[in-house]
């Protein structure tokens, strides 16, 4: 059965309350894609019955439907330039600033389901081994409860490994576990991950040092997109790092932040 007007637009309001995502006049279609197959998973009827319990404050159907339509598209080392930009400007800028203090934080703030975070691990390893000594925090959250799950399991199928991933990186970090790979555990160390919505407090989360929150702004309205770089402006160190995505900018957002461009990739600096 096609979904309704006012269900569309319960649907609506209630993933953009939970989550800030915006969801346009034309994504009927993605509501009934995504809440189809979830209301078939979880033995309802259909996506009316999905709705009914999301309006009685069923808070397992409330997390099923934020897990169903919040996009989780991600691969290993994605967009290949920003961890260049790590590699070779980031990283040495705050080695050589922390150097004192040998204190490193770190926060990827779109973890989905841990391509990215495994992704700077490798990087950070195999770049900087001298980090092994240091106080290296890396905080990885995301809005969804089970992708945080997947993230702490650390196992992958064999077609998410080909996204990104080399033959020797395959090699030296990951075993074979099934059909799919596992992360081994010397890569999961210093790592941290927590389920955590950006439209609600950021316990935790000062004197940042950077900030990876990628992808994740072109989802929301003008004011949600304020508010959240606001807050990470607060949350960074004031000689800290923001990367966004390659379609994403604080231009004509926010003003407290000035572009550089690193290693062809841009990255955003608080303004002192």
């Amino acid at each position: 059965m096609a979904l309704s007007t006012a269900e569309f637009e319960y649907v609506r309001n209630f993933v953009q309350d939970r989550t800030g995502v915006v969801l346009q006049d034309s994504k009927e279609y993605l509501v009934e894609a995504r809440l189809g197959p979830l209301a078939r998973e979880v033995g309802l009827a259909g996506i009316s019955e999905v709705i009914e319990r999301l309006r009685h404050g069923d808070r397992t159907m409330a997390d099923h439907v934020v897990d169903a339509m919040t996009t989780n598209e991600t691969s290993f080392f994605r967009d290949g330039r920003p961890f260049d930009a790590l590699r070779e400007g980031i990283i040495p800028a705050l080695m050589q600033a922390r150097a004192n203090s040998r204190r490193l934080s770190i926060w990827c703030g779109a973890a989905a389901s841990g391509q990215e975070p495994y992704s700077l691990a490798m990087l950070l390893r195999e770049s900087f081994p001298q980090l092994s000594v240091w106080n290296l925090r890396v905080l990885c959250t995301d809005v969804s409860p089970a992708m945080i799950a997947r993230c702490k399991e650390a196992c992958f199928a064999q077609i998410e490994v080909n996204r990104g991933l080399s033959k020797a990186k395959l090699q030296r970090w990951f075993d074979e576990s099934g059909a799919g790979w596992r992360v081994r555990n010397e890569l999961r160390v210093g790592l941290e991950f927590r389920v955590m919505n950006l439209l609600e407090p950021w316990p935790g989360l000062v004197n940042v040092d950077l900030v990876m929150l990628r992808n994740v702004l072109i989802y929301f309205d003008q004011e949600t997109k304020f508010d959240v770089l606001e807050r990470v402006r607060r949350a960074l160190t004031p000689d800290g790092f923001l990367m966004l995505g390659a379609a994403e900018s604080t231009l004509n957002t926010h003003d407290g932040f000035k572009r550089e461009m690193i290693a062809g990739a841009s990255v955003y600096r608080p303004i002192k």
